[in-house]
């Protein structure tokens, strides 16, 4: 992370601890009002996928993503690197009709993404 900055003299005035607990509070609030405004469901989505579903991103096809081998599974599963079309395959899957949608947490790693204060490989 050499392009991270961090200012002179800076001290959070949250303890680590504090801080975990008032990410948790923006978030949750976040998502409740979000979800009730425009009516959506949380949805757990998927970390990885096999190769071969073609759910995957490629984003803009230079990435590479992270991909491994499973026991007794004859194929390659890779780790998400954007739900886009998996959104839109769950929409379906599930019945949602206009007004009505998804939300979910993406957990992912973008191993060729530049890190920065506002960049990191896990998104």
């Amino acid at each position: 992370m050499e392009k991270l900055i961090t200012p002179q003299g800076y001290a959070s005035k949250l303890s680590l601890r504090e801080t975990q607990k008032a990410i948790k509070l923006v978030k949750d609030t976040f998502q409740g009002k979000l979800a009730q405004a425009l009516n959506l469901d949380r949805i757990t989505a998927p970390v990885m996928v096999t190769k071969v579903s073609g759910i995957n991103d490629d984003l803009n096809g230079v990435e590479r993503k992270v991909d491994f081998t499973m026991n007794n599974i004859d194929t390659t599963a890779e780790v998400v690197q954007s739900l886009a079309k998996w959104k839109r395959m769950a929409l379906h899957r599930y019945g949602y009709e206009p007004g009505e949608g998804i939300y979910t947490d993406m957990n992912a790693i973008r191993r060729d993404d530049d890190t920065d204060n506002t960049h990191s490989l896990f998104v």
